[in-house]
């Protein structure tokens, strides 16, 4: 009897050698005469245990990692292949059975249900962990009812302010035109960040599931993904699953043999993060220079090519399966305030337990960063976490018992954005971190608004007079005044978010605005 086993294709998992294992688990097992089954999944963001190798047992999946390829012929030694739950136990590296682990077992998987679970390119195995059932059932509704649907859900937009979705839906919906696109911004450049990239990777089907539904409720019968070109891996993906979708008659003419039309291309970026802005990315795709547009007219009513298009981040459209299949009351249990369903949260940087958690909203900032990231991976204390990218606000270990959702974390002068959060010890530079921000928006700058082209340059020049001690009183109140003016004066988010971490570094941590004459003073 052949024994099933799961090696994730994951680019995480790639980058810590998954692509070495399977070919030592695969020679290893026919040099001893054993038959397998070996399925390159996707991950299951728990980056730290990666490799993770998984065996079918008639008791459930039982884990191991992380593994090595030299570890293979111990842990086939061990038992790892005679497909019972006590057989391997005793490995150290054996975890138990997945789903007990505990990262995994406290979460709540809507979007990521049958990642790191099904063969990520098998339509069938998609199907048998009911993907498409979202699919039929707004096909059996009116466009209005989808609409309906998706605006009781409260979901919200996942890689920037929260704007809801269903008021952007209805917006196309309601535009007359001869042509409507669907837009998916998988331009994932947040540092940090990772989920648009594992869904791809690991369930491509459901985007592409969530991308026809949105486009059966507005109108839209043609799709395009617009992927970073540093995720080769999600690329290839997301055209292998296309194409495969095309074939068994889920894209094209006639969706699942209805009277809708709808279909999908794929098109990679050129490295430009201000192209996760969205008609910056528009631009691009029309093939012009990814440089930002001014609104009005938004892109719901003059989008590509001119024509209204619905704009969605991919975790955004991943959501909507679920929501159809399950119904809007479903989803709108999970959460909590206007911040209705799932999560997926990213822990990265100096964190003990770094990768993907998918939970309705409602923990604390502290009991994401220290229980389920489990702290510092350097065992210092935690000094900071920035949330939402590169351009995201810096939060002191006092405002940990901020509440994830959009609200609170407007209140307390951040932004949610994308969900990624990179975790600083106590070593961390704040002035050199405010500088990076400068520095960042001044590299990335599409160039068209003088605030953000000329303002982050200033910036650097003022950060550093500080960090040497010219009149630092004088040019703090400077860059102050410089964030306010990039704020409120920029076309787009780069140059208006830069002042988030420039700002709270300065109103947190302000003893590193400090010549250090004055804080070893102060010691």
């Amino acid at each position: 009897m052949s024994i099933t086993l799961f090696i994730p294709a994951d680019a995480a998992a790639v980058a810590l050698g998954a692509d070495r294992v399977a070919r030592a688990l695969t020679q290893e097992a026919a040099a001893r005469g054993l038959d397998i089954t070996l399925v390159r999944n996707g991950s299951r963001g728990l980056f730290w245990l990666e490799p993770l190798v998984e065996v079918e047992t008639p008791e459930g999946r039982i884990a191991y990692g992380p593994v090595s390829a030299k570890d293979v012929p111990g842990l086939l030694d061990a038992g790892l292949l005679n497909a019972s739950l006590l057989d391997g136990a005793d490995h150290p590296l054996c975890l138990g059975k997945t789903e007990e682990i505990p990262f995994l077992k406290g979460q709540t998987r809507l979007t990521f249900s049958r990642c790191g679970i099904t063969d990520p390119l098998s339509l069938e195995d998609y199907r048998r962990h009911d993907g498409l059932k979202g699919l039929t059932r707004a096909l059996a509704l009116s466009p209005a009812q989808i609409l309906a649907e998706v605006t009781d859900s409260g979901l919200r937009g996942r890689g920037g302010a929260g704007f809801p979705t269903g008021i952007k839906w209805k917006t196309v919906a309601d535009a007359k035109a001869d042509r409507k696109y669907i837009v998916c911004n998988a331009d994932e450049g947040d540092s940090g960040t990772f989920a648009d990239r594992m869904i791809m990777e690991g369930d491509p089907f459901v985007l592409i599931e969530g991308m026809t539904i949105a486009g059966i409720a507005v109108g839209a019968t043609k799709g395009y993904v617009y992927i970073r070109s540093e995720y080769p891996h999600a690329i290839a993906v997301m055209e292998e699953a296309v194409a495969r979708a095309r074939s068994a008659g889920l894209l094209g003419p006639s969706v699942l043999g209805s009277a809708h039309a709808f279909d999908m291309e794929v098109r990679s970026g050129a490295g430009a993060y201000v192209c996760g802005e969205e008609t910056s990315l528009l631009n691009s795709l029309e093939g012009k220079r990814g440089v930002v547009r001014a609104k009005p007219p938004l892109p719901a009513l003059q989008g590509l090519f001119g024509r209204p298009t619905v704009v969605n981040n991919v975790l955004s459209l991943t959501s909507v399966p679920i929501i159809l299949e399950k119904g809007a009351g479903f989803y709108r249990d999970f959460g909590v305030g206007r911040s209705k369903g799932t999560i997926p949260i990213q822990l990265a940087g100096n964190v003990r337990h770094g990768g993907l958690y998918e939970i309705a909203f409602g923990l604390t900032l502290g009991e994401i960063v220290e229980g389920i990231g489990g702290g510092t991976a350097s065992g210092r204390p935690v000094k900071a976490v920035q949330v939402g990218g590169p351009l995201g606000a810096y939060f002191p270990p006092s405002l940990f018992d901020t509440v994830f959702d959009y609200e609170a974390f407007t209140a307390a002068d951040g932004l949610i954005g994308h969900a990624g959060i990179t975790v600083f010890d106590e070593t961390v530079d704040m002035l050199a971190q405010a500088r990076f921000a400068f520095e960042f928006c001044a590299v990335e700058s599409c160039g068209k608004c003088t605030p953000c082209r000329i303002g982050s340059t200033r910036g650097v020049e003022v950060v550093d007079r500080i960090a040497q001690g010219i009149e630092p009183e004088a040019n703090r109140l400077l860059l102050t005044d410089l964030c306010n003016t990039m704020k409120f004066g920029s076309l787009c988010a780069l140059g208006g978010f830069t002042p988030y971490p420039v700002m709270s570094a300065l109103n947190h941590f302000p003893q590193d605005f400090q010549p250090a004459s004055l804080v070893e003073a102060a010691e």
